[in-house]
């Protein structure tokens, strides 16, 4: 028999059975549960970096990364809050948006507010626009008085994209700081004509040649919805797009529109390569959206922005470059006045005066030859006749008496020195 222990000790596992039976889709359940939101929060608290793991790029393989971010230079951001008060709104005036010209010549007219444009005759750098053709390298604008033309084109669709930049090509976000149209010389073709419904990608910086590390790494994007704004819709193919950069065969992707300062360039030559990328990692197409530049880094260059970024100028040397009315006083030390000895004073001596006399000419007088007789006149001729020596003082006039009457002066002149000969 089946003592009423048993009895008891069955019907107590029985309970526990039905009991557990009950238990596992629940536990089974909240176990899930668990692990889901441990999941979800993983996903959502991760933090995609600026660099995130390389990616495989469709032309070059996976590599090591040589290349690191960094701070941009101290000069550099002190620079930065000078010009950053600015909300620049750009504007394309002519050619006009979608307008056939029967030309192979273009006149550009710009149109800027809130933004000062200027180049410090000093350092070479200031404010100024980028222009982009299609997608050539950009030309920079100091001065929208300078008329801009762009001849020979080839007929068919052209785009002009035109955005305001900072000293260092550092591009302005805010809206309305970025202006685009699309024009067509003599007719319409599918080149160079952008989907204005489609993201896209303009490639700014960097280009030409660099003389110091980090390098500047900097892009603007038209139609792009920003993450913290974007939409949570299933069929929105852009909401989580991607910017991928490739340098030199090295690969990363990043999802924040902001500028990227990189050290790791190789000496000489390189390329660098901006893809955007949809929610799927896909390339999105459209006309400007995979574009490769190459550059030219060589260290220790002695140009104005190599030495910013190498901290060789200071902010107060170089701040002309963001504040056009910011003038540099010169350093003066204070002048230590020079001792000059008194010099010794020696009297003159003034030598007495000595005044010549004027000594006058006075005119000779003519002798007077009283009328002889022949016996007299032989022996006068005998005698000589005296010198005259010039009188230094004139002698005084013999007044003739009343009693003595004048002699006839004789019409023959003797000198001293002849004879008279009868």
């Amino acid at each position: 028999m089946i003592s009423m222990y048993d009895r008891s000790l069955n019907k107590l596992l029985d309970r526990i059975l039905v009991l557990i039976k009950w238990l596992i889709p629940y536990t089974v359940a909240f176990i899930l549960v668990l692990v889901l939101t441990g999941c979800v929060e993983s996903a959502v608290s991760e933090d995609i970096p600026i660099i995130q793991t390389k990616i495989p790029s469709p032309t070059a393989p996976i590599a090591v990364a040589s290349l690191a971010e960094t701070s941009p230079p101290e000069v550099m951001q002190k620079l930065r809050a000078v010009l950053e008060v600015h909300q620049p709104q750009v504007k394309i005036l002519s050619p006009q948006d979608q307008e056939i010209i029967p030309d192979d010549a273009i006149a550009i007219k710009l149109q800027v507010n809130d933004f000062p444009l200027f180049q410090d005759p000093q350092w070479r750098l200031g404010p100024h626009l980028n222009l982009i053709l299609d997608n050539q390298p950009y030309t920079s604008i100091y001065d929208l008085h300078q008329p801009l033309v762009i001849p020979n084109l080839s007929p068919g669709t052209h785009t002009l994209r035109v955005f305001a930049v900072y000293p260092w090509n550092e591009s302005y976000k805010n809206e309305g700081a970025y202006a685009q149209i699309t024009f067509h010389l003599f007719t319409k073709t599918d080149e160079n004509n952008p989907n204005p419904q489609v993201p896209l990608l303009t490639y700014n910086s960097p280009q030409d040649s660099f003389g110091a590390e980090p390098i500047l790494l900097d892009y603007y994007l038209t139609n792009a919805p920003l993450h913290e704004v974007a939409p949570d819709n299933p069929d929105d193919n852009f909401s989580n797009w991607r910017i991928r950069i490739t340098i030199n065969g090295e690969s990363f992707i990043t999802d924040r529109w902001r500028p990227i300062y990189l050290k790791g360039f190789k000496t000489g030559k390189n390329w660098v390569k901006l893809e955007f990328l949809d929610n799927q990692g896909k390339p999105v197409k459209n006309a400007f959206n995979n574009t490769v530049r190459i550059i030219n880094y060589q260290p220790d260059g002695k140009d104005t922005l190599s030495q910013i970024i190498r901290q060789e100028l200071t902010f107060e040397q170089v701040r002309g470059i963001a504040d056009q009315k910011y003038a540099i006083e010169p350093i003066t030390t204070p002048k230590v006045p020079e001792v000059v000895p008194t010099p010794t004073v020696v009297p003159e001596v003034k030598k007495p005066l000595v005044t010549q006399p004027k000594i006058k000419d006075k005119p000779t007088p003519k002798p007077e030859i009283p009328e002889l007789l022949p016996d007299q006149l032989e022996e006068f001729t005998k005698v000589e006749q005296p010198k005259v020596e010039p009188e230094i003082e004139r002698s005084p006039e013999v007044e003739t008496s009343p009693t003595e009457s004048p002699q006839p002066e004789s019409s023959l002149k003797v000198e001293p020195s002849l004879k008279y000969h009868p």
